[in-house]
């Protein structure tokens, strides 16, 4: 059997070796949150991350009490109940749903018995407390529930599965918000995630660095509603656009059948 001249085997192990080299990742490039003890140790545990109420924020707020009807004109009229019915909210597809108080762009909502009343700035559980102590006045042991209904992020970029999601948890983090999109791809960058916040009718952003613990211990950490999240593609990624995202998958394949047939061509 006729062998392959020497400068091809060379060739092909010297192509083995790039491949090989570059299929490497060190953990630094890939692992998420290390130094955590460090910086869980560095966190300010007084460090306010509730979600706070801003202008054009929709509301659903429930008054109850030991003696519901006492409670009754505190909470807001129901469309579709019949009369004389008890229902605190309309159904919609056998589900209860309360109609909606709109924060007005001076940050009040308008609220029956008690009238104008500042909502912007304070956290569900902060305006549910301000509520409540207005109410006692008029009603014995007063509960207040309040949530915030229209609270959406966006994830684009190199993830999964990118959209827009509905979250009804008040602490929700940047982690959470990736995981609803399926986390970053192979091919997100890490180290440079990019949030976007509108702040008083000014977009503000910061670049978030998952492999670093610290990140915790950043603003951006817990999002806010209608925040949005861009994981850009790795530098690999940009430079292989026009090219098909399995072509380093086939460059690999080809040169393991190439050592094979060196190997059997000895």
């Amino acid at each position: 059997m006729k062998k392959l001249p020497q400068f091809f085997k060379l060739s092909v192990i010297g192509l083995l070796l790039i491949s090989l080299a570059s299929s490497c990742v060190s953990r630094q490039e890939i692992v998420y949150f290390q130094g955590l003890e460090k910086a869980e140790a560095a966190l300010d545990k007084q460090q306010e991350n509730s979600l706070k109420i801003k202008p054009n924020d929709l509301l659903t707020i429930s008054v109850s009490a030991p003696e519901q009807a006492a409670a009754l004109p505190f909470n807001l009229p129901v469309i579709g109940v019949p009369q004389g019915g008890m229902d605190m909210g309309m159904t919609v597809n056998g589900r209860q749903q309360l109609q909606t108080y709109l924060v007005e762009e001076n940050g009040e909502i308008d609220f029956p018995v008690l009238g104008q009343v500042i909502a912007e700035g304070l956290s569900q559980q902060q305006l549910a407390a301000k509520l409540k102590a207005e109410i006692k006045r008029y009603v014995q042991d007063p509960i207040v529930n309040v949530r915030l209904v229209n609270f959406q992020i966006s994830v684009l970029g190199e993830v999964n599965r990118p959209g827009t999601f509905d979250v009804e948890d008040a602490y929700f983090t940047l982690p959470q918000a990736l995981g609803m999109a399926g986390d970053l791809s192979i091919y997100g960058k890490r180290d440079n995630v990019l949030v976007m916040r509108e702040e008083n009718g000014v977009t503000k952003h910061a670049y978030l660095d998952l492999g670093d613990a610290n990140v915790i211990n950043s603003p951006y950490y817990y999002l806010q509603q209608n925040d949005v999240v861009y994981v850009e593609p790795n530098g690999p990624q940009r430079q292989s656009a026009s090219y098909n995202r399995n072509a380093g998958v086939y460059i690999s394949i080809a040169s393991v059948l190439v050592s094979v047939a060196v190997l059997l061509t000895r």
